[in-house]
């Protein structure tokens, strides 16, 4: 049984907010789940992928030429207000995302305060603001070639893809993004990561850290972060 979050003297929660950023198909939301299940206190996760722009008012075959790998497409905005709102002791609601279709789904769900926040994504690391709100940042690097098998295999058997359309997708916007815009996002990553999700030491070197104190989290201000 774990116990409740702890409540700030001003109001809040002390979360420590983990951030996890890398390519398409590196392994991002599996170290997510294996980190947060090793994690002796109340974690949560909040997939950046939840946080696309709406585009359900369009066609199916207009929503399938958006470039979804640009910074752009998401709402950078709305996932760090929801981040301050967890630290401020606020539940928030989130609708999750249907591939298939390329459009928001219809079940929601909600993410309530927590010990340990993880975010995850592929421009988890774009925003300055959402960037100050993160504790400790995991840059997930692996081969490209691999990376790539990963989201074949991953977007045929759990997203209803065909291959065309992967391979498609990959050579239009996947991989000129990731060169534009991902990679350089190690930068601002204070561990890399090797392997994905499939590197058990860094998730059992981690969670000894976070269960024993190690990793601090720190406030943020009820008016939120400095704008940049």
């Amino acid at each position: 049984m774990t116990s409740p979050p702890r409540i700030l003297l001003r109001g809040g929660v002390l979360m420590l907010t983990i951030g996890i950023c890398g390519a398409s198909g590196s392994g991002k939301t599996t170290l997510a789940r294996a980190l947060a299940a090793s994690i002796d206190g109340k974690s949560a996760l909040i997939k950046q992928d939840c946080y696309y722009r709406d585009h359900s008012y369009l066609p199916f075959e207009e929503r399938t030429k958006i470039n979804y790998d640009e910074p752009d497409a998401f709402e950078h905005d709305a996932l760090r207000e929801d981040i301050r709102a967890l630290k401020l002791g606020k539940a928030v609601t989130r609708k999750g995302y249907d591939y298939s279709m390329h459009r928001r789904a219809d079940s929601t769900e909600l993410i309530e305060p927590c010990d340990v926040l993880i975010v995850e994504g592929i421009h988890a690391f774009y925003d300055p603001r959402t960037r100050d709100m993160m504790d400790f940042k995991l840059f997930v690097h692996v081969d490209p070639d691999i990376c790539l098998l990963r989201r074949v295999q991953r977007d045929i058997l759990e997203r209803g893809r065909d291959i065309s359309g992967i391979a498609r997708q990959y050579l239009s916007t996947v991989k000129p993004m990731y060169e534009r815009y991902i990679r350089t996002y190690i930068e601002f990553a204070d561990v890399i990561v090797a392997g994905g999700g499939f590197n058990t030491k860094i998730v059992d070197i981690l969670a000894l850290y976070i269960n024993s104190g190690q990793l601090p989290a720190t406030e943020v201000p009820p008016t939120g972060p400095p704008t940049v």
